[in-house]
């Protein structure tokens, strides 16, 4: 139980990082397009409804909230200390618990903690490229958020010409 929980807590503190980088690419790419904000604003409102599930509490945002840098800067931070919380408090057998809620469309569901934490883990991924992508496409250039690069501590090759 204690790799798992290690393991979740990387994953976490790797999610934070990769947050927190996203936000500074955009404040330093001044051709972003707006669908990139959108995106990113996509990656924490999801993250905040996910950890009210997880509380079993309403989502304070929607699963696409119109959000500014600020705001997306105080989200991020919210959702990786809450994340955290939810990680350091697994115990025994929590991460097989299961978690039963209803998802945007009002359809009812019952996930495990685990299947919870990799998919909030995994979609923040998949979106965070999409961002870089979108930055990149425009001319600037995005901070690389793979994991890899956070688990190495060592900056990212970058592609020439």
């Amino acid at each position: 139980m204690s790799e798992l929980k290690d393991h979740f807590a990387k994953l976490v503190a790797h999610l934070e990082w990769a947050d927190q980088r996203v936000l500074a690419s955009l404040r330093a790419a001044p051709h972003a397009p707006a669908k990139a904000l959108e995106i990113y604003a996509h990656i924490l409102g999801s993250e905040q409804v996910w950890v009210s599930r997880l509380y079993g509490m309403p989502p304070r945002l929607a699963v696409w909230p119109n959000l500014g840098l600020d705001e997306c800067e105080r989200v991020a931070a919210e959702n990786a200390g809450q994340l955290k919380k939810i990680v350091e408090a697994i115990t025994g057998d929590a991460l097989q618990r299961g978690i039963t809620y209803r998802n945007s469309a009002g359809d009812q569901f019952t996930s495990t903690l685990e299947d919870i934490l990799t998919h909030v883990m995994m979609h923040g991924s998949y979106h965070r490229g999409q961002v870089a992508s979108l930055i990149r496409a425009a001319g600037d250039t995005p901070s690389p958020t793979d994991y890899i690069f956070f688990a190495r501590g060592a900056p990212a090759a970058t592609r020439q010409g």
